[in-house]
């Protein structure tokens, strides 16, 4: 049974998760199944560009951004999935030695009008390096779990 429903979350919340420390090894073994740029592989890949070292892929700092958010919040809760993503921004780069901090805002929460059993909780996700430098953000509705619909399925 999840510990946290639709009912649970309101506009303004906060909550912080972290430290996650990233490894070079991490950031190599990403870039090299999914995002094979020269900068996402080597410090010498990198320097003829603009990270001048070795610097992750964006996607892979949203893939760790979504293990934290996991472990944070989304596994204890009635999470139904998400329709998208609203908006992804990459303002700094994730580095080897990074320690991660994760700062998740609820934006906005609505009752779905056509599933009663679910509403939609929109979480403004903010990560930060060890420096509180923020180096990407992300915005998602999610579809959460009504409490009154996990109580009619169990029988009560």
């Amino acid at each position: 049974m999840p510990q946290f429903f639709f009912e649970d979350f309101s506009a303004g919340q906060v909550m912080e998760f972290g430290p996650r420390l990233v490894t070079r090894e991490e950031i190599i073994e990403f870039a090299s199944q999914f995002d094979p740029q020269p900068m996402h592989l080597t410090d010498e890949g990198a320097k003829a560009t603009m990270l001048g070292t070795l610097g992750a892929s964006g996607w892979h700092t949203c893939a760790v951004m979504m293990r934290m958010a996991c472990d944070g919040i989304v596994l204890k809760m009635a999470s139904m999935g998400a329709p998208g993503i609203d908006e992804v921004k990459w303002m700094k780069p994730m580095r080897p030695d990074d320690q991660l901090t994760l700062r998740i805002t609820v934006r906005e929460t609505r009752a779905s009008r056509s599933r009663p059993q679910m509403g939609f909780v929109v979480l403004f996700q903010e990560l930060f390096n060890q420096r509180r430098e923020c180096i990407a953000t992300l915005q998602t509705p999610l579809m959460v779990g009504r409490r009154s619909a996990a109580t009619a399925q169990a029988g009560g």
